[in-house]
């Protein structure tokens, strides 16, 4: 996942005591038994951009609930990215939405900076009381289960992330149990066994298709511009712009052996502002803006959508084109994706049998400047893609 804006102070005691009481809890009830998962990240400091009552739960069927952080010592961060007292107050709020709605709560973990304090936490010296304060963690507020974000997940890091997994799983053997794991670039990867090695511990195996290109001035070497998170690419993909939801899925994690009923894809309801170029597949340009500041919400509402917008029929994605610098970003090629790209990766997904949808972040695609029954454009797209009757 992404890297929070903030981060505050996190609480490193050990937890102890019972489950605190809880809203009602009939989760998956009136006979809804999703095979597809659609699990839609709502993390703290994004709290003001869709409330917990406004959640559209006929569109999301696993709230992640996010986030605590691993820390030295095998502590585990209670602020949610707010506060010790505010924090604990969101996680609870949305954790009784999920189970009022009839709909599952998972605890998410980690993200992006956090891998010193995974490192720690997971070590031998460390790793029970880690796995204790993290069942512990989610016994306080009633969830049904965690998702190890753990990222980058290196070489060395493997053993003991599959040590926490098991004990994980040991311990409470019908719990969720869910990872997100990074894109696959077929310039330089091969297909990994250690998913299918791993495969058996979890609900959920979730390849988080989307931050997919980069510019070659900022890194990226060899890239052109390219989109954010593209459906299709060709066959074999392009060097210098590799990636792809289909590539990712059909030539990095499937011929690994893990099912593809176990795997899952991502959508970003977030954007990239890219500046220096008007299209994919150009030379130089620089991104200046992406997640949070250019949120599918903002995008839609601040940027010239209806004259700038273009379609790549073979990415089969969305962009905004435009010579002149457009919306607060000072944009010349936006990429990002609408209803109509959205629809398509659940109809893939569906096609495919894939398990699940990972959604970075639900919030940033509530746009509630629209009427009721039309703020979460995007997950209305999903759901009739994706989701049964």
């Amino acid at each position: 996942m992404r890297r929070p804006i903030a981060i505050l102070a996190p609480l490193a005691c050990a937890l102890t005591g019972a489950p605190a009481a809880h809203a009602a809890d009939r989760i998956f009830g009136d006979g809804f038994d999703p095979t597809g998962w659609v699990q839609g990240y709502y993390v703290g400091y994004e709290r003001t951009l869709l409330a917990p009552q406004d959640i559209p739960f006929d569109a999301v069927t696993h709230l992640m609930v996010g986030r605590v952080t691993p820390l030295a010592g095998g502590g585990v961060s209670n602020d949610f990215d707010i506060d010790t007292v505010n924090g604990p107050l969101f996680a609870q709020a949305a954790v009784d939405a999920a189970h009022t709605a009839g709909r599952k709560a998972i605890l998410m973990v980690g993200g992006a900076g956090e891998i010193d304090g995974w490192r720690d936490a997971a070590s031998a010296a460390n790793r029970a009381v880690f796995v204790a304060n993290l069942l512990a963690r989610m016994d306080q507020y009633g969830l049904d289960g965690i998702d190890l974000d753990w990222e980058p997940l290196d070489d060395a890091d493997k053993v003991p992330f599959k040590a926490v997994a098991a004990a994980l799983r040991a311990a409470r053997p019908q719990m969720l149990l869910t990872v997100p794991v990074g894109w696959f670039n077929p310039n330089y990867m091969t297909p990994d066994p250690y998913w299918a090695e791993i495969a058996p511990l979890f609900d959920r195996i979730n390849v988080m298709t989307y931050d997919m290109a980069g510019a070659a001035l900022q890194g990226w070497d060899g890239w052109k511009s390219w989109h954010n998170s593209a459906l299709y690419n060709t066959d074999p993909p392009t060097v210098s712009t590799p990636s792809a939801v289909d590539v990712s899925f059909r030539l990095g994690f499937l011929p690994t052996g893990v099912p593809a009923a176990k795997l899952g894809i991502g959508l970003a309801f977030y954007g990239y502002c890219w500046q220096g170029v008007t299209a994919p597949h150009q030379d130089g340009g620089s991104i200046s803006a992406s997640d949070g500041t250019m949120s599918y919400a903002t995008i839609a509402t601040q940027y010239p959508v209806a004259t700038t917008r273009q379609w790549d029929a073979a990415a089969h994605v969305p962009y905004l084109s435009s010579v002149a610098a457009i919306g607060p970003a000072g944009c010349n090629f936006v990429s990002y994706d609408d209803a109509q790209s959205v629809a398509e990766k659940g109809a893939y997904a569906k096609a495919h049998g894939i398990g699940s949808v990972i959604i970075w972040t639900i919030g940033q695609g509530h746009v509630a400047s629209n009427p009721p029954g039309s703020r979460d454009p995007l997950l209305d797209a999903l759901r009739t893609s994706y989701l049964p009757p």
